[in-house]
């Protein structure tokens, strides 16, 4: 069930950031924008945890806050296993997670 509202609201968040790039509205505040932000939650946390936190940055995104760089943050636990370097060649990597404390990490996209 969570995977089939996860699918949902990528898709609500596609024809939003399609929508209104053709009409060009306005720019936020933040970056990355708070579509990509709550995209990234969505992607790496839970679909309610994911909706609470892309909230509030929605609350955020006025002009009582500076705005700037606000990086998502999350909590995941990796399994270590060995990368050969064969492997990390091949690897198509999408997203960089930057430790912040205690098993939490910063989401920054890779760029190509």
């Amino acid at each position: 069930m969570s995977n089939i509202l996860k699918r949902l609201a990528l898709f609500v968040l596609k024809l939003y950031q399609k929508v209104f790039t053709l009409f060009s509205y306005g720019s936020c505040r933040y970056y990355p924008t708070c579509s990509e932000y709550a995209k990234w939650q969505i992607l790496h946390n839970s679909i309610f945890k994911a909706c609470f936190y892309s909230l509030l940055r929605i609350l955020r995104c006025n002009q009582l806050f500076p705005g700037g760089i606000d990086y998502p943050v999350i909590t995941k636990s990796f399994h270590n296993t060995l990368v050969t370097p064969l492997t990390f060649k091949s690897a198509d990597i999408k997203f960089w997670f930057v430790p912040k404390k205690n098993k939490s990490f910063y989401v920054i996209k890779a760029f190509k």
